[in-house]
């Protein structure tokens, strides 16, 4: 007759931690005490006490010894008691249940409501309930949910080990007695392993048999699942506790399961009970029908040390860990933001390595990112020694510099090495993604130091010899000003300068670069001439334009009357801007009808004025304008005649005017 025993069967993580733990402190010679029986389980108190461990349930009787809190955890209030009272608290509530401590409290800090479904009396329910700051709601069953009060908001959790079955059964009620519920689902996955092995095992088999305390909650819930389901189900103890017919009725296969709180020795006892001696080998698995009892239990017990790389699957996923069952006496706990995997499912088998044997609350801390650090840090030393460059986001400013993540992994990057340039606000490349080259390793002490700027230094070479080899004179390319000089302005033409002389930026006179351009403006530029060696160019920004004097003849025919403004005065005349880049001459005779000793009796700089042109040598850049021609006469015509043929009559010398011109055309050339 096969007997199958359900693979997830006994001690769950949490127990296990709790009794390994006591039995671990029972060897230090102190007296102990456990307030409330460590587990509900008659065979795991009577081998404490063997051990010198006895339940208590009054706190008075942990003065002056090591109290040890059960895996069902007490309330904040209770905690803070057995401090007081007890020489030394040892905290052994099975993680899962503190973590259902921390959702409760979380949530209820403000005071909003907590609906908890599970058992009112039990001592973990109790123990959840002192934990919030707010009303809490129990509820056993649906017939519990539908009595409970209309509420605005509240947050449903679960006790750790409450069938799945019926939470799930439960849940839409709630969702209807709640506008805002929140669900936080805090059943153990190895509770919901267990009753969904024992449900399926159940079907398989002529008749059942739960292992375990007959006052473990669990247990029971084990027992009423499996007796739905299959009618001849036991529920015992101990291997003394099944009646004698029941060996002796004819079954063709037999199945067995435990509650989470039976021991290993209790469920072998059993096994041994329904078997001859002889025919162990037949006992199997639902994973392996030929491996016995004894093997699956031995191998819980492998050694795992910091460092190790394991494979594990998981068992248990939470908002902030994953619980992995790595075949050691404890689960292991991997935080999330040691794990890599993101789309991680119960049952996923994944390579983890061991941080810590025990993190000092008895879990075994894992971590997946680990691994991943190892592989990175690894292809990061083949880039260093490749003279490779690697990106990394700026995470934190730190003293002397940033540090930054790459590949996962940490990198400093020295403030000096952030640019080619000094930077003032190192927070400005926090969160930025960086193109960095590795300056420094040190591969024992894991170490990565980082530079930016080489990076910079590099490509601007780079791209300084490429805009090099491209450059041709003559050609038209676009730039933008980088900063000005008193003698002109520098424009970047994709890592390379040229610059722009203040001469060759307009036709018109120019006293600054910053009356053209500025700083951070894109212009097109005229490449003039370019020097390898000495790695300079000259750029012109008005041999784009058209020269002023090619059309001046059309925009100023002699006899043309125009408006323009007064800019220089000599003791000749007055020269006058028609735009930027072409003056005429306004002789003193032609400034005024009568005779003036000095042309400032007539105009004055700055003054605009109306000219009438009277003749024009583009050639030569001259114009002779006149003010007097457009002035009506005051004076009779006889008397006018006479002021201008008679002897007092200035006559205009036109190669002195024409030397004038020449003078200043050449004195604009010199500034």
């Amino acid at each position: 007759m096969p007997i199958i025993i359900a693979q997830h069967a006994g001690f769950c993580m949490g127990v296990q931690r709790a009794v390994n733990g006591a039995m671990e402190a029972a060897q230090t010679g102190t007296e102990i005490v456990t307030f409330g029986e460590l587990v509900h389980n008659p065979q795991v108190i009577e081998k404490l006490e063997k051990v010198g461990i006895s339940a208590v349930h009054d706190i008075n009787q942990t003065s002056g010894k090591t109290a040890i809190i059960r895996s069902h955890g007490v309330t904040p209030a209770m905690k803070e008691l057995l401090d007081e009272t007890a020489d030394h608290v040892m905290d052994l509530t099975c993680p899962f249940v503190v973590r259902l401590h921390d959702v409760v409290k979380r949530y209820s800090a403000d005071g909003a409501p907590i609906i908890l479904v599970g058992q009112a009396d039990h001592p973990e329910v109790i123990g959840t309930i002192g934990c919030a700051q707010g009303q809490v709601y129990t509820v056993q069953d649906t017939e519990q949910a539908q009595k409970l009060p209309r509420m605005p908001r509240a947050l449903a959790v679960s006790q750790t080990t409450f069938p799945h079955e019926q939470w799930e059964q439960i849940l839409p009620i709630l969702e209807q007695q709640v506008e805002d519920l929140t669900v936080q689902d805090t059943i153990c996955t190895a509770t919901v392993l267990r009753q969904t092995e024992a449900k399926r095992l159940a079907s398989q088999v002529d008749a059942m048999l739960v292992v375990g305390g007959k006052n473990s909650a669990n247990t029971r819930k084990l027992y009423e699942t499996c007796k739905r389901i299959c009618e001849r189900t036991l529920l015992v103890e101990r291997a003394a506790d099944i009646p004698s017919c029941f060996a002796n009725i004819h079954l063709e296969s037999i199945g067995i399961t435990a509650g989470a709180s039976t021991p290993d020795w209790s469920l072998k006892e059993v096994v041994t009970r329904m078997t001859d001696k002889e025919l162990l080998d037949q006992v199997s698995t639902e994973e392996a029908e030929n491996s016995s009892f004894m093997a699956d239990v031995e191998a819980t017990l492998v050694k795992i040390r910091p460092g190790q790389t394991v494979t594990g699957t998981v068992v248990q996923i939470t908002e902030d860990e994953v619980c992995v069952n790595i075949g050691f006496k404890s689960d292991g706990l991997i935080k999330r933001e040691d794990l890599v995997t993101e789309d991680v499912k119960m049952g996923d088998e994944i390579e983890v390595e061991v941080v810590k044997v025990n993190d000092g609350e008895g879990n075994v801390l894992l971590s997946q990112r680990n691994i991943l650090n190892r592989k990175a840090f690894v292809e990061l030393v083949q880039k260093y020694e490749n003279n490779e460059y690697v990106e990394g986001v700026g995470k934190e400013v730190v003293k002397g510099g940033l540090i930054c993540m790459v590949s996962g992994i940490r990198a400093f990057v020295p403030a000096s090495q952030l640019s080619n340039r000094y930077v003032e606000k190192i927070g400005e490349f926090v969160g930025q993604t960086l193109k960095l080259k590795i300056i420094e390793m040190d591969e024992q002490k894991r170490r990565i130091v980082a530079s930016r700027r080489a990076v910079v230094k590099e490509e601007g070479a780079a791209k300084k010899a490429e805009t090099w080899a491209k450059l041709q004179e003559g050609e038209i390319i676009h730039g933008t000003v980088r900063r000005l000089t008193d003698f002109g302005a520098f424009v970047d033409l994709g890592g390379v300068d040229g610059l722009i002389h203040v001469t060759d930026l307009s036709w018109a006179h120019v006293k600054h670069p910053s009356e053209i351009v500025s700083p951070e403006q894109e212009v097109d530029v005229k490449i003039l001439s370019i020097d390898t060696e000495r790695e300079r160019i000259q750029l012109g920004l008005k041999q784009l334009q058209p020269k002023p004097w090619d059309l001046a003849p059309e925009k100023y025919p002699e006899g043309s009357v125009v408006t323009g403004k007064v800019v220089r005065i000599t003791t000749f005349g007055a020269f006058v801007e028609l735009e930027p880049g072409v003056d005429g001459l306004v002789h003193i005779s032609q400034c005024a009808t009568t005779r003036i000793n000095k042309v400032e009796d007539a105009v004055n700089v700055g003054e605009e004025v109306q000219v009438k042109v009277l003749s024009i040598d583009p050639e030569a850049k001259r114009i002779s304008l006149s003010i007097r021609a457009l002035i009506e006469p005051e004076v009779a015509p006889e008397e006018e005649v006479s002021a201008i043929d008679g002897e007092d009559a200035t006559p205009v010398d036109i190669e002195a005017v024409g030397a004038a011109l020449e003078a200043e055309a050449t004195e604009e050339s010199a500034e």
